[in-house]
């Protein structure tokens, strides 16, 4: 059997994790070679993790994620809001595969859209696809969605992504359409998908900022319902970084 052959029809095939192993496989002395089962073990492997990577490099592409956060670079020091405990329950990926929320309050500049990027690159890393948007970008997505006749599709995308995050919720004003589909975004994800929503506003105060009865009180009962709530406190850290 012709090695090479083999090698060029691993890639052909786009079997590339297979293809890397087998080559430094064969690059090795005959005599240091493994046996042919240990072989297809390698191989197999070797294109599982490399089919891992892949999916996950493109989760973490399209998350658009405003950070490179990662859990381990959160501060759960005394008085920050979060302990290590909480933390690591979050970063086991468990509330994303019950659909559970998680709501984080807090000042400005205290940590809250970092927070939210190290659990949606967590995801990504676990095998959830995941999308970032900040309030802003929300509202000019669905706008865009609107203008485009891309609307339903869209709404479609967000209702099937296992993690959505809305940062700086409550920083701007939303108006009626927004209103109504803010509440279709979350009906549809209503127990089947998780949602991180960071506010320098207070949770008993979404209601008041979304401004019309009917539609708060069905906007604040999807939210949290089955929600973890984080409120960090502390000095602004962007003021210490610029120190």
């Amino acid at each position: 059997m012709n090695q090479q052959s083999t090698l060029e029809q691993l890639q052909e095939l786009k079997l590339i994790g297979m293809a890397k192993r087998y080559e430094a496989i064969i690059k090795q002395p005959v005599h240091q070679q493994p046996e042919p089962h240990t072989v297809v073990a390698l191989l197999a492997e070797a294109e599982a993790g490399y089919r891992v990577h892949q999916r996950t490099q493109l989760y973490l592409r399209l998350s658009k994620l405003r950070y490179n956060a990662s859990p381990e670079q959160i501060n759960c020091t005394p008085g920050r809001g979060i302990s290590k405990e909480t933390l690591a329950t979050l970063s086991d990926g468990t509330f994303i595969e019950k659909s559970e929320n998680l709501l984080i309050t807090g000042a400005t500049g205290c940590g809250k859209s970092y927070l939210a990027c190290a659990m949606g690159r967590n995801a990504c890393l676990l095998g959830h696809r995941t999308l970032y948007y900040s309030m802003n970008r929300l509202i000019e997505a669905l706008v865009a969605a609107r203008l485009d006749g891309t609307y339903i599709r869209w709404l479609n995308m967000i209702a099937k992504t296992p993690l959505l995050i809305i940062d700086d919720f409550g920083l701007q004003p939303l108006n009626p359409d927004m209103r109504l589909s803010l509440l279709q975004i979350l009906e549809d994800r209503f127990a089947k998908g998780s949602t991180i929503v960071t506010s320098q506003l207070p949770v008993n105060k979404w209601y008041e900022y979304i401004n019309e009865p009917t539609l708060a009180d069905a906007i604040c009962d999807r939210l949290t319902a089955n929600a973890h709530k984080i409120e960090l406190k502390g000095d602004s850290l962007r003021s210490k970084k610029n120190n």
